[in-house]
């Protein structure tokens, strides 16, 4: 997509383009396919059902992390979710059996607490559990499920209990992000090492999200060796990787607009229809900085004007540092936020009532394709 076809979209709106999205999706079932495993959508990362049916043309289904997201699963993609939850809340553990076909618990205790549908003659899904191998690359707290202390896994000193634990047919682990097939392998060696002695009674392990394999500098060929390396070690595994951020990673544009440009003290904010706490909470929370389409994060000969951008929200803190633009910025200018189709659109608030940005598709053929506009009656529904 250039600026004139970003100029045929309305403001504010998410947009993903089908052909970056099924390029991204080809990656994915070849690796699915020459490693021998399956790869799953994790809806944590990326939910919008629309392309759920173009999704499971490629991949081997999806995973949830609640009844909400097993039944949407079940009801676009048609098929079983796998279901991973810190802990399920009881009132919905008979519905979420019901649209799983994997459930792994987080607890040696909780596994035990609903033994009575792990125990059937006729179970109704594959058990597994989730471990922590006190390995992970992720340097920032908020994003490490490996940290000191973490509530995320079954660690090492307790596998004891894990022998122990009836019908146990899986593991999971996650423990990356955003990261490359060398972490992943630190992360087999060190599964290896801690919970080897359990993988030949299994049937299957997951190894979570956090695969940038569509990203252009992720190492595939290695990714594939890893992972034939490890199933040659145990053949009885089935392989399950389930990245959210990679299925989608530069496939779609967050599309704002300038509203107006205040200047206090020689600070010049560009204030636009969109919302960074509301809209980009990451950019916030982590703090992530986005790529902005002919702009730059850095002041250069090319780039030279400078201005903070500011969300529509009333937060004080509802703005991003300095980006530097070509040209001076102009009220009624679009600002195209690149790669915004991950960890966005699931986080996303209605915070002040501010308008939610419109969610459609483009492709080469049929242009603009509206999905999803947003009014008055979705946000005073939220609220009861």
């Amino acid at each position: 997509m250039n600026l004139s076809d970003y100029n045929q979209i309305p403001s504010p709106a998410f947009v993903l383009d089908l052909k970056r999205f099924t390029r991204n999706l080809d990656l994915l079932k070849e690796i699915q396919e020459k490693a021998n495993i399956n790869i799953i959508l994790a809806l944590k990362g990326f939910s919008l059902w629309h392309v759920f049916p173009l999704i499971k043309k490629y991949l081997a289904g999806a995973t949830a992390s609640s009844f909400h997201e097993a039944l949407l699963i079940f009801n676009e993609m048609g098929t079983k979710a796998h279901t991973y939850s810190p802990a399920y809340i009881p009132a919905d553990f008979d519905k979420i059996v019901q649209y799983s076909s994997h459930i792994t618990f987080n607890s040696c205790a909780e596994y035990i607490r609903y033994l009575p549908f792990i125990s059937s003659e006729n179970p109704l899904f594959s058990p597994g559990i989730r471990v922590n191998p006190g390995y992970s690359p992720v340097d920032f707290a908020l994003y490490n499920p490996a940290a000191e202390g973490s509530r995320l896994g079954v660690t090492v000193d307790r596998i004891n209990e894990l022998k122990q634990l009836p019908n146990l047919e899986g593991l999971h682990i996650h423990t990356l992000c955003e990261s490359d097939s060398y972490h992943l392998e630190k992360l087999i060696d060190a599964v290896i090492l801690n919970f080897g002695e359990l993988l030949s009674k299994l049937k299957w392990i997951n190894f979570g999200g956090g695969h940038l394999m569509t990203k252009s500098d992720y190492d595939v060929p290695h990714l594939i060796s890893v992972l034939q390396s490890f199933k040659l070690k145990y053949p009885n595994l089935s392989v399950i990787l389930e990245p959210g951020s990679a299925v989608v990673w530069e496939t779609g544009e967050l599309v704002s607009t300038v509203l107006d440009i205040v200047d206090n003290n020689g600070i010049k904010t560009a204030i636009l229809d969109v919302s960074f706490t509301a809209h980009m909470p990451d950019t916030l929370e982590m703090p992530y900085r986005p790529n902005i389409l002919n702009a730059s994060r850095e002041l250069n000969s090319d780039f030279h004007n400078a201005y903070r951008l500011g969300g529509v929200s009333c937060l004080a803190g509802d703005f991003l540092e300095e980006y530097f633009f070509s040209s001076p910025l102009q009220v009624g200018q679009k600002l195209i936020f690149l790669d915004m189709m991950h960890y966005t659109m699931v986080k996303t608030t209605m915070f002040n009532g501010v308008g939610h940005p419109e969610i459609g598709c483009w492709s080469e053929d049929d242009g603009y394709k509206l999905w999803k506009k947003f009014d008055y009656s979705d946000f005073k529904n939220r609220l009861g």
